[in-house]
C-alpha cells in the first residue's frame, strides 16, 4: 500500500518536533526498549512545525497557483446538503454556542483505519477516503485531503463543499482559512477525543492569532447528534491472544521492560492509547477496525499494577487467564477520564505521549492537577513546585513519545519468522490468482470489484487468513492513477485488457501482514507506459540495494526511488515507504523513507518498511511496484567510523512483469537484480503451488536480457 505522506503514522500529530520519529535513541540495558537523549521531566513543544493540518505533499508537473475560492467545481446551483444544515442549526444551541466545528478523520485513538461507526466525516461530507479533514462554518463548508484522494474527492464531494488540495499552491491551511472566514471573536468547536493534545494545541495557538477560541465539547459529538439511530454500533468481537510462537516475547517481560522505563523517567504511569502499541504489548489482537487486528482500548501501566479499559463483553476466558497471568486489570472503557483523575489526585507523575493521547485526557488530567495544587496548598505559588528547595510537591506530566512504538517496530526473531512465512503464502495465494486472471480478463468482462472479490477468495484459503491488511486497490486505466482507489460495485469500471492494471493488497495473517502493489498489462502496453514503468521500477531496484551507515533517517534514502523520474522531470504525491507491524497494522510507526525530513528516526535492524515507488498520470494510467523490506546489518569490506552499515532483505517475492520493461533503460546489474530476484521467487514459491498456477509463475520468472 502505497506510503503515507505524513511523517508519522499519527494524522493529526503534524508537528515533527513531537512525533517519536522526532527523538534519537540509544540502546537501553533491557533489550526491546530505548532511551530518549532529552530531559524526561518536562519537555516543551518546539514551534518551529507547520501550522496545524497542513497536509503537505509534493506536486508533479507544473502548477499554476490559484486562490482556495477557485477550487470549487464549476456547477450553476450549490446543491442542497441536508446533514451539513442540520449540523449548523447545532451550533447555537444552550452550551455549545460555536460559529464553526471541525471534523477530523480519526477515532480517539488517532487511528488510521477506524470502526464504522466513528466515520464521521466521511457521513458528514460523502468523502470516503481514509485521510481528510471537514471544516463546517455557518456559511460555508471545506474539506482538505492530500494528493492521493484529489481525484475522488472531487467525485464524492457535492457542490455545497470547497475541495482543499492540500500542498497545491494557493491552498490555505485550516487554520489560515478559520482566521478568514471567522470574525474575531469566533468560537471554533472540536470534540477533544478525536484530535491529539499536540493537534489540539496547535490549532489553538493558530486561530488565536485571529481571537478565535478554541471549544473543547467534552460532552457530545455534534455529528453524533445528527447522526442519531441510523449510526453502526460500536464493534463487539472477542479480543484473541496472540501466541507467544508468533509474539517472541512474553507479557510479563514486555511490562517488566516498560516499567524500567518508568524508573528511569520517574514517572508513576504510562498512559498508551495507540491501538497497535496495547494490542503488541499484551499480546492481544482484536477484529474492532477493519484490516487491523486491534481493538478499542486504553492501558495504565503503573510501577506495580496494570489497567486496561476496555468493553467487558469482548474479553473470553481466554483472554481473562491470560491478563490476570500478567497481573492486568480490567476497566470499563469509558471509565479513563475517572481514572485519569484518581491518578493525580494521588500525585502521580504520567507518562503522556502528547503527539498520540487524544486532548481530553491529556487537559483531564491537567485540570486534576491544579485541583490537587489548589487543595494541598491553597493556591499556587509556582506551578507544581516547592519554592523553597525547587523540589516537585505534586503531580506533573512527563511529555515524552511513547518508547512502545520503537520497541515494536524493532522485529524479534519469532516476529520476522511470521512475517517471512505468511509472505510466502501469500504469494502463493497470488500466484492463483494472477493466473486465473490473465486467463479471464480475455474471455469475459471483470469488473475491477470482480477483481478484488477473487483475490479476497484465493487468500481466505490460506492458512491462518484473517482479513485483508486494507482495502484493495483494483484499478484499471484511469483508475489506476487515483493513488488510494477504492472500486464499488455500483460506480467501478471493467478492466480493460488493454489498458495498464494496478493491484494494491495485503493480507492479515495469524503470523504476519502482507502489503504487495504490482502493476500488469495484459495486451501490448505503449513505448510510453513501458518507459514511466521501467523508470519505476529502477527507482525500486535502486532502493532495494541501497547500503547505508547505522543512524541514517529513511528521508535519505527516498531520493534513491525518485531519481531515475526527476531525470525525465517525473515524481509522484505520496512517501516511497511505510513501517509495517507483525500481524499488526500495515502503516506503523515510527520509521519511513519519505522526502518528509521532519521524521528523523533511523532505520535499524528489525524494522521492517516497503519499497513502493510510483508514477501516475491523470486520467489515464498509474503505476507502482511495492515489496516490504527488512533492515539488515550488511557485511560491508569497510567500516568507515567503525560503524555498522545496513541494507535491505527482501520479504516479498512476486514477478514483476517483464512485458512492461523498456531493457534499453536498464543497466546490466539491474537487469541482473531482475533475473535474481525471480530466480529466488521460483526457488521459494514454486514449493507451494502445482497446476495451472505453477506454470503461471513459471512463464513469468524467465530470464530478461538486453537484445
Amino acid at each position: 500500500m502505497h506510503s503515507l505522506p505524513s511523517q508519522a503514522m499519527r494524522p493529526l500529530s503534524l508537528t515533527p518536533s513531537l512525533s517519536s520519529s522526532r527523538f534519537p535513541f540509544f540502546s537501553y540495558s533491557i533489550p526491546i526498549f530505548h532511551k530518549f537523549k532529552i530531559n524526561p521531566i518536562i519537555y516543551k513543544k518546539s514551534q518551529k512545525g507547520p501550522p496545524f493540518l497542513t497536509l503537505r505533499c509534493c506536486s508533479s508537473g507544473s502548477i499554476t497557483a490559484k486562490p482556495f475560492s477557485e477550487l470549487r467545481r464549476n456547477r450553476a446551483v450549490q446543491e442542497p446538503d441536508e446533514k451539513v444544515v442540520a449540523l449548523r442549526q447545532l451550533f447555537a444551541k444552550p452550551g455549545i454556542g460555536i460559529d464553526a466545528y471541525i471534523i477530523p478523520s480519526q477515532d480517539a485513538h488517532q487511528s488510521e483505519f477506524i470502526a464504522e461507526c466513528y466515520m464521521r466525516r466521511a457521513y458528514i461530507s460523502g468523502f470516503t477516503g481514509s485521510a481528510g479533514t471537514a471544516v463546517v462554518a455557518k456559511d460555508k463548508a471545506a474539506l482538505w485531503t492530500d494528493g492521493r484522494y484529489f481525484l475522488q474527492a472531487d467525485k464524492q464531494l457535492n457542490s455545497g463543499w470547497i475541495l482543499m488540495r492540500a500542498g497545491n499552491l494557493g491552498v490555505p491551511s485550516t487554520s489560515e482559512w478559520l482566521n478568514d472566514v471567522l470574525a474575531p471573536g469566533g468560537r471554533v468547536g472540536i470534540d477533544p477525543f478525536l484530535f491529539s493534545y499536540d493537534a489540539a494545541e496547535e490549532l489553538k495557538e493558530a486561530i488565536s492569532k485571529k481571537n478565535l477560541e478554541l471549544v473543547y465539547l467534552y460532552d457530545l459529538n455534534l455529528v453524533d447528534e445528527i447522526w442519531k439511530d441510523s449510526r453502526p454500533s460500536p464493534p463487539n468481537k472477542p479480543i484473541r491472544v496472540h501466541d507467544l510462537k508468533y509474539a517472541g516475547l512474553d507479557v510479563l517481560s514486555k511490562l517488566s521492560s516498560l516499567r524500567a522505563e518508568l524508573v528511569g523517567t520517574r514517572s508513576s504511569a504510562i498512559v498508551i492509547s495507540m491501538l497497535d502499541e496495547i494490542a503488541w504489548l499484551l499480546n492481544l489482537r482484536g477484529s474492532d477496525v477493519p484490516h487491523s487486528p486491534v481493538m478499542y482500548a486504553y492501558l495504565i501501566v503503573e510501577i506495580d499494577a496494570a489497567k486496561l479499559f476496555v468493553d467487558n463483553s469482548k474479553v473470553t476466558p481466554e483472554v481473562m487467564d491470560h491478563l490476570k497471568n500478567a497481573g492486568v486489570e480490567l476497566r470499563p472503557y469509558d471509565s479513563i477520564l475517572s481514572e485519569i483523575r484518581r491518578l493525580a489526585a494521588q500525585g502521580a507523575q504520567l507518562w503522556l505521549d502528547t503527539s498520540s493521547v487524544n486532548a481530553a485526557i491529556v487537559e483531564t488530567y491537567k485540570s486534576a492537577c491544579d485541583k490537587y495544587l489548589m487543595n494541598r496548598r491553597g493556591k499556587i505559588k509556582k506551578k507544581g513546585y516547592d519554592e523553597s528547595n525547587g523540589r516537585s510537591v505534586g503531580p506533573t506530566g512527563v511529555y515524552m513519545p511513547s518508547p512502545i512504538s520503537l520497541a515494536k517496530a524493532l522485529k524479534n526473531p519469532a516476529e520476522l519468522e511470521g512475517m517471512k512465512n505468511s509472505h510466502l503464502r501469500d504469494a502463493a495465494a497470488l500466484a492463483q490468482f494472477w493466473s486465473w486472471l490473465e486467463e479471464e480478463v480475455h474471455k469475459k468482462m471483470l469488473t475491477e470489484v470482480d477483481v478484488a472479490d477473487k483475490l479476497l477468495e484465493f487468500r481466505s484459503k490460506q492458512d491462518g487468513f484473517l482479513d485483508t491488511s486494507f482495502d484493495t486497490i483494483s484499478g484499471s486505466g484511469a483508475n489506476g492513477a487515483i493513488i488510494h482507489y477504492k472500486p464499488e460495485p455500483e460506480s467501478c469500471s471493467f478492466v480493460d485488457p488493454n489498458k495498464l492494471f494496478l493491484l494494491d493488497s495485503g493480507a492479515q495473517y495469524v503470523d504476519g501482514t502482507t502489503d504487495i502493489t504490482r502493476t500488469v498489462h495484459f495486451g501490448e502496453p505503449t513505448a510510453r507506459e513501458k518507459e514511466c514503468f521501467t523508470r519505476v521500477l529502477k527507482g525500486h531496484i535502486a532502493l532495494d540495494q541501497s547500503v547505508f551507515p547505522e543512524n541514517t533517517p529513511g528521508f535519505v534514502l527516498d531520493a534513491f526511488a525518485r531519481s531515475s523520474l526527476w531525470k525525465v522531470g517525473l515524481d509522484y504525491r505520496h512517501g516511497t515507504g511505510h513501517g509495517v507491524g507483525a500481524a499488526l497494522n500495515v502503516h506503523e510507526g515510527p520509521q519511513s523513507i519519505s522526502y518528509r525530513y521532519g521524521n528523523m528516526t533511523s532505520l535499524q535492524k528489525g524494522m521492517i518498511v516497503s519499497n513502493e515507488p510510483g508514477y501516475y498520470e491523470d486520467h489515464a494510467f498509474g503505476i507502482r511496484i511495492e515489496n516490504l523490506l527488512h533492515v539488515k546489518e550488511i557485511n560491508t569490506p569497510n567500516r568507515y567510523g567503525g560503524i555498522e552499515y545496513l541494507g535491505f532483505e527482501k520479504l516479498t517475492f512476486f514477478p514483476i512483469q517483464t512485458k512492461l520493461v523498456d531493457l534499453s533503460l536498464l543497466s546490466a546489474e539491474e537487469i541482473e537484480w531482475l533475473n535474481n530476484y525471480h530466480s529466488q521467487v521460483w526457488k521459494k514459491v514454486s514449493p507451494l503451488l502445482e497446476g495451472s498456477a505453477r506454470e503461471w509463475l513459471w512463464n513469468n520468472i524467465q530470464p530478461v536480457a538486453k537484445e
